[in-house]
Order: structure tokens, then sequence, then C-alpha cells
């Protein structure tokens, strides 16, 4: 599959097939990611991939009700799925130069760094089949407890991974001429 069929294909998976994931489909993902543009190529990012089943509950536990739905589906994904892989950030290294923040963004540079690598990561699972849904909506505190990450780290996002049960019809998008303007707002 090439990337604009990927970007065309790409659904937010909630639910999983059982079947696993084997080592060498993981490692072309999480190569993607690694392969994303960063801050001055920082790559401040890290990846923890969960297999164990407790890991997976309790991280399903944390999940925080989306408003507008009253429950949050993506929780039950994170039980479903034979692999959830969380994406963390360094503090203090995206956005960063002698050790002070230079853009308006402030230490919160790293956001963007993340949903880039995210962004390669769930274009591969697409391309080879698999399904992913970027979730962000959980307790993020909790989650660096529950995972052991350092204080000197963000926990920012995570996506249960594995072969979907279905592929959902795409969503609608705004039309181009909706959201683009050319030389100035508006225009």
């Amino acid at each position: 599959m090439d990337t604009i069929e990927a970007i065309k294909n790409r659904r937010s998976i909630r639910k999983f097939k059982s079947d696993p994931v084997d080592d060498k489909t993981l490692e072309i993902v999480l190569d993607a990611a690694r392969l994303a543009p960063s801050w001055a190529n920082t790559q401040c990012w890290k990846f923890i991939v969960i297999r164990d089943n407790a890991t997976k509950a309790s991280l399903a536990e944390i999940v925080q009700i989306n408003p507008n739905l009253g429950s949050n589906p993506a929780a039950n994904a994170l039980r479903i799925a034979p692999v959830i892989v969380v994406a963390i950030a360094e503090k203090g290294v995206s956005g960063y130069f002698n050790g002070k923040p230079l853009t308006d963004k402030g230490e919160y540079w790293f956001m963007f760094d993340i949903a880039l690598a995210m962004q390669n990561l769930t274009l591969a699972a697409t391309a080879l089949g698999l399904g992913t849904v970027h979730m962000g909506l959980f307790d993020h505190q909790k989650a660096a407890s529950i995972l052991e990450v350092p204080d000197n780290y963000y926990v920012v996002a995570m996506t249960p991974l594995g072969y979907p049960e279905y592929q959902p019809n795409q969503r609608p998008r705004k039309a181009l001429n909706e959201i683009v303007f050319y030389e100035k707002f508006g225009r």
C-alpha cells in the first residue's frame, strides 16, 4: 500500500481480532515511528510495548469517559488488542536550546514530535493491515505509575495495535475550500 492509500484507508479501530502481531511486523511499525521528523532531530520519544494482559487491563481502567459518547469504546480495545504501544517524551529536549524553550509553545513542543511519530506508526500499521486508535484521553500520571516511567518523561499517547475485526466507514471530512486559504486568512 502506498502512502496516499494508507492515509485514505486509515481508520480509528476499536474492535480487534485476537490474532497476535508477530515481532517482525511490530518492528516495522515501530521503525516507522522512529523515522519521524523531530525538533532539531532530538528524537525525544520512547515507546513502551505492552502484551501482558494484566498491564493492558490496568491501562484500560484509566481511560477517561468521552463526554460526547458517555463512554469510551477505546478502553475495551486496550483489553482486546494483542499489543498496546505507549509513546512517552523526554522532558526538556524537544523545543529546547541550551536548556531553555525557544518557542511560544514552551516546554510542550514534544507534543508535535510525538504526534508525528504516532502518525508514522498508524500509517505503517494501516499499510500492513493492522489497526490503531490514537488515544490521549486517559490518566497520564496513572499510566506513568503503571508503566514505571521516570519523572523526567511525559506519557503522551497510546494506541492498541492489532488486526481489525472490521473496517469502519470513513467519517466525513471538510472540503478543501473550507480549510485552505491562499496568501492570507480568509482568501
